[in-house]
């Protein structure tokens, strides 16, 4: 372990060449795997289900649906958790704030001058009052010596400076905080949303699931109509072959004179709708290729070849419907699921609404501070200070609004579980017809292929009758309209089967890419 970690430490450059080789050699062997089914052009129903899967939009958006949900409930879970948030702010005033007015200014500026008329009055009064004072040399010095100051200009000054230590100074504001909040109790509602988001969550799986069995559905449907179509054209140029032998019979036999005109233009007749029907089933399988290649995500004109176009006979197995579990079936429905957590989202939904009515206890703690700052007195400097509080907000009377929002909510609840229990029923009835649409399908498959023996042996025998001159054409050409009937019916009755299968899975919610 201490050789890796310092083979890695060593040789970081070495390790980055090596992952992009690994990178290039993946590449490589994923492009030689594909090289075979480009080259070929032949997709199975397997292959035309993942690349329906892998290409669809609404698929797509449901995955993305998906994430979305999932980071939702990712959301909801932070509820749980403090949150720090952080505000700050700047304001230009256009005057500062005055804790004084002009009058208390006025006073407080004149107290200088009004402070030393009183002294000297003061001294004056003492001397008239005392004239033994005048006779003290030192009282007399004390004079003398004021005399010579002036004593107003200090005081003038001290005044000034008493309406200065007044000023705010708050023509530029600065405020910042950082503030902490808990939630203690929101009365339930972070569980409530938390439980709603798990449920979205699972919701949006279930309604990806279900769009991509829609997927898988339209992909079989365009995928068998493919194969019938073109087992149908394959029929359809064996017939044109016959009639056009038949024609060519004809064509001999008038010349011999042992058939007539109007033989020869009944058969041109049925050739003539021969080539009709084989350009309609031309026509039809080119636009049902186009189909399954856009289903497929595919260039509308990519030549493709399916597998079971190329088998000569589809051996249908009919599904084993015997014994059908309806609670295996609501189980594995999405949409049941769906309608589940649906009725589940509704029930919280009358917590939260409920909630919203109860009270709500937050813990709360600030850091915040000013410039300028009124902790010692106004200094135009960043002071702050902190504070821890709990906030606690109770609904007093609302005029019974909680009580009718609650009873909305248990109302649509209720809806919910109706709808749920409405699905399972209409669902029921849909494997009930289900079985019984693939039963009768293989009933119909082996009237079909019962039909076929008896239109191979009249076609036989009609040829061989008109190879031998004891039969007309009219009655060649019934026996070739029953054979191609015949034929029809099976390849209708043998798709038939497949898709009563893929509607029975579709009905008991197994029908998914790997079946």
């Amino acid at each position: 372990m201490q050789l890796l970690l310092l083979h890695k430490t060593i040789f970081p450059q070495h390790l980055q060449c090596i992952d992009t080789m690994k990178k290039f050699f993946c590449f490589i062997y994923l492009t030689c795997l594909m090289l075979p089914t480009s080259a070929q052009g032949i997709l199975s129903l397997d292959s035309c289900r993942a690349l329906a899967v892998a290409n669809n939009k609404e698929l797509l958006i449901s995955r993305e649906k998906i994430n979305a949900a999932h980071y939702r409930k990712k959301e909801a879970f932070t509820n749980y958790l403090p949150k720090i948030s952080a505000t700050g702010g700047y304001m230009r005033n256009q005057k500062e704030f005055s804790l004084l007015n002009d009058a208390q200014k006025s006073a407080l500026g004149s107290v200088g001058t009004q402070v030393s008329g009183a002294l000297q009055n003061g001294i004056q009064g003492m001397m008239t009052q005392y004239p033994q004072l005048a006779q003290n040399p030192q009282f007399m010095a004390l004079v003398q010596s004021l005399g010579n100051i002036d004593i107003a200009t200090p005081l003038n000054g001290l005044g000034q400076s008493l309406v200065d230590a007044f000023r705010t100074d708050t023509r530029n504001m600065y405020a910042g905080a950082l503030t902490l909040t808990q939630p203690l109790y929101m009365g339930g509602k972070i569980r409530v949303y938390n439980k709603i988001t798990r449920y979205a969550e699972e919701l949006a799986r279930q309604q990806h699931n279900s769009g991509m069995q829609e997927v898988i559905l339209s992909t079989d449907q365009a995928y068998w109509q493919v194969v019938s179509l073109a087992n149908k054209k394959k029929l359809a140029e064996g017939y044109l072959e016959l009639l056009q032998k038949l024609e060519s019979d004809i064509d001999k036999m008038i010349a011999e004179g042992v058939a007539t005109k109007a033989d020869g233009l009944s058969v041109k007749v049925k050739v003539n709708e021969a080539e009709m029907t084989l350009t309609k089933v031309n026509d039809g399988l080119s636009l049902s290729r186009m189909l399954l290649c856009q289903l497929c995500g595919l260039d509308l004109s990519t030549p493709v070849t399916l597998a079971d176009e190329q088998e000569d006979d589809l051996l249908p197995t009919p599904a084993d419907n015997g014994s059908i579990d309806m609670n295996s079936v609501y189980a594995t429905r999405p949409e049941v699921r769906s309608l589940e957590l649906a009725a589940q989202i509704y029930k919280q939904k009358v917590n939260v609404t409920r909630s919203e009515f109860l009270p709500s206890v937050a813990l709360i703690g600030n850091y915040m501070a000013t410039n300028p700052s009124v902790f010692n007195s106004f200094e135009n400097k960043f002071k702050g200070m902190w504070n821890v509080g709990v906030m606690v907000s109770i609904p007093v009377w609302h005029w019974g609004e909680g009580i009718y929002k609650v009873k909305a909510a248990k109302s649509e609840a209720r809806i919910s579980r109706y709808q749920l229990d409405d699905a399972k029923e209409k669902i029921e009835l849909q494997v009930s017809q289900s079985v019984f649409k693939v039963n009768e399908a293989a009933k119909k498959l082996i009237m079909a292929e019962k039909n076929l023996e008896k239109a191979d042996e009249n076609l036989r025998y009609a040829t061989l009758g008109f190879e031998e001159g004891v039969i007309p054409a009219s009655n060649v050409l019934e026996a070739h309209t029953a054979w191609l009937s015949a034929q029809s019916e099976k390849i209708d009755a043998q798709i038939d089967v497949k898709l009563t299968e893929i509607y029975l899975k579709k009905a008991t919610g197994s029908l998914n890419i790997e079946n």
